[in-house]
C-alpha cells in the first residue's frame, strides 16, 4: 500500500473509475449482443431498433473516453452493415 497521501487518493481514483468503465464496457457488450441477437434470428425490426440503442450505448462509451472513437465508429459500421444486410 502506498504511503504518501497523494498516491493513496490516486489509487482510490483508479478504483473508481475502473468501475465506471467496466459499467459502461458491460452495457455496450450487452447492446452489441441484443442486435447481433436479433441479426441471428433475422427479425428486422429487432435489429434495427436493437441497433440504435447500442449506437446510442457505443457513443456514450466513445464520448467519456472508455472506447476510442475509431474503435467505436468501426463497431457501429459493423453492426449496421450486419443489420441492412438481414432484409437483403
Amino acid at each position: 500500500m502506498a504511503n504518501i497521501k497523494s498516491a493513496k487518493k490516486r489509487i482510490l481514483v483508479n478504483r473508481e473509475n475502473a468501475a465506471r468503465n467496466k459499467s459502461i464496457k458491460s452495457s455496450v457488450k450487452t447492446a452489441v449482443k441484443k442486435v447481433d441477437a436479433a441479426v441471428a434470428a433475422g427479425d428486422t425490426a429487432a435489429a434495427k431498433e436493437a441497433l440504435q440503442n447500442a449506437i446510442s450505448a457505443m457513443d456514450k462509451a466513445a464520448s467519456k473516453g472508455v472506447y476510442h472513437k475509431n474503435t467505436a465508429s468501426r463497431k457501429i459500421s459493423r453492426m449496421t452493415k450486419a443489420v441492412n444486410g438481414v432484409d437483403a
